[in-house]
């Protein structure tokens, strides 16, 4: 098979911030947040079948908003990335069939016959091979590239010196990978836990997340039946399938000089509140990178990365050295950062929690007075936090709350309307939070 000889793509050395976007409301926050593009998933054929996902009845609504955004260059990519069975092949011809009406500038796809479908109802439509397909050499590079994929989502098993390497063997190719958030324990998708323990299947996008889960392990030698050594974490169980999250921001430069094109941050079944933290943290790394902000200003926008929730973090398989490491910057955390949080670390399912979203600031119904989408009960009894896309947060302890019938109230809570007057300078869009330090302040909702 023949290579067709194309130029070296990294003509542009500015990298593209690829945000989640399970809904529409978090395809929204990622793109006044700072992403380039987000990634999203129709209701059938996706790997997040949990997150929401659009259907039929917001695609005139995301028509108009990308519209309004016009001279921005935001993109939208379409994940059709799901193991496609025999007996679902009518219903992606379906699916396929309907999507020229939707406003996507790449679909990302693992399955050679879905590209082939698509490629012939939509000669001209750009290709992305998703990480489903683990790919993780030059040649199959090569070979992808000559079947008209203009982009590869690498195998999240692909080291930095790895990506170099193809990248310098298959130029005109751009690379994609992920920067961030939740890793499969298994070689991307391809595990049964979650068929076998839960009757979902993860190679469809309805994984149960069964790694994550606490088990009771025990250790019995074989000349010594009956006596069991328990190996344990917390509680008289383990979690010790579910692996950390991956966290590249202070490897942005390592990144961009391996030949990456794309980051992509992983989230779509996480709060909107995790998407704005993190592709802001992302996208103030970047400018700095490029000259183009404070190199110093950014470092306050990623310490918010240790307020979403979170597991404990790692730079995953991107170094040779990085279970090592791993372990040593585990010891540097749990030794510097707050005590309550470590607290909430070692108290269960190695979720870090230090802070609970509580909404999201909307319109500004009468001076200093807006309407809020309430996510967790909010308090008057507690400081809370706002922050915007260009806000690293602001403290408020002296906020007034109003009822759906614009009446003072100590209190307001989700499933119910609410209004917040204050005399911050705050705007329609910035999240609302508060720190977890005292117990009247539980997560009784959306969790951060």
């Amino acid at each position: 098979m023949k290579e067709r000889m194309e130029p070296d793509c990294r003509e542009s050395t500015r990298m593209e911030l690829l945000s989640p976007a399970g809904t529409f409301e978090k395809l929204q926050a990622a793109c006044a947040y700072g992403a380039d593009a987000a990634y999203m998933g129709l209701t059938s054929f996706s790997m997040r079948a949990g997150a929401g996902n659009f259907d039929e009845h917001v695609r005139e609504e995301l028509h108009a908003w990308k519209k309004s955004l016009a001279g921005q260059g935001k993109k939208l990519y379409c994940t059709l990335n799901t193991v496609l069975h025999e007996s679902r092949l009518d219903e992606m011809k379906a699916v396929i069939s309907s999507l020229g009406d939707w406003p996507f500038d790449a679909y990302i796809v693992s399955d050679l016959g879905v590209a082939s479908l698509l490629k012939e109802r939509y000669p001209d439509c750009s290709l992305h091979l998703s990480t489903q397909a683990s790919c993780l050499n030059s040649v199959a590079l090569r070979v992808y590239r000559n079947m008209g994929f203009s982009r590869i989502v690498l195998g999240r098993e692909a080291t930095l010196a790895d990506i170099k390497m193809m990248k310098d063997a298959v130029p005109a190719m751009e690379l994609e990978v992920f920067i961030h958030g939740a890793m499969c324990m298994a070689y991307s998708g391809r595990c049964l836990l979650s068929s076998f323990m839960a009757g979902r299947s993860a190679n469809e996008g309805a994984c149960s997340h069964t790694c994550r889960w606490n088990y009771r392990l025990a250790l019995e030698e074989k000349e010594r039946p009956g006596v069991y050594y328990p190996i344990e974490e917390y509680e008289d169980y383990t979690t010790i399938l579910s692996s950390k999250d991956l966290n590249m921001i202070d490897h942005l430069k390592d990144l961009q000089e391996s030949g990456v094109t794309s980051l992509k941050i992983e989230g779509r079944m996480k709060s909107v509140y995790y998407t704005a933290v993190v592709t802001r943290a992302y996208r103030k790394a970047l400018d700095a990178l490029y000259g183009l902000g404070d190199s110093k200003d950014w470092q306050a926008y990623k310490e918010d990365l240790e307020r979403v929730s979170h597991r404990a973090y790692t730079t995953g398989f991107f170094f040779d050295s990085g279970p090592v490491e791993d372990a040593r910057a585990a010891k540097k955390h749990a030794q510097g950062h707050a005590k309550d949080t470590l607290q909430q670390f070692e108290a269960g399912s190695g979720y870090i929690r230090a802070y609970t979203f509580l909404g999201t600031v909307k319109d500004e119904v009468a001076p200093n007075i807006w309407s809020l989408d309430i996510k967790n009960k909010i308090s008057t009894d507690w400081k809370i936090e706002y922050i915007g896309p260009h806000v690293p947060f602001i403290e408020d302890d002296d906020f007034t709350l109003l009822d759906e019938n614009k009446e003072a109230t100590s209190s307001v809570s989700h499933g119910h309307a609410g209004y917040l007057y204050s005399n911050r300078p705050i705007e329609s869009g910035f999240m609302i939070r508060t720190l977890m330090d005292d117990e009247s302040a539980p997560i009784t909702g959306t969790q951060a």
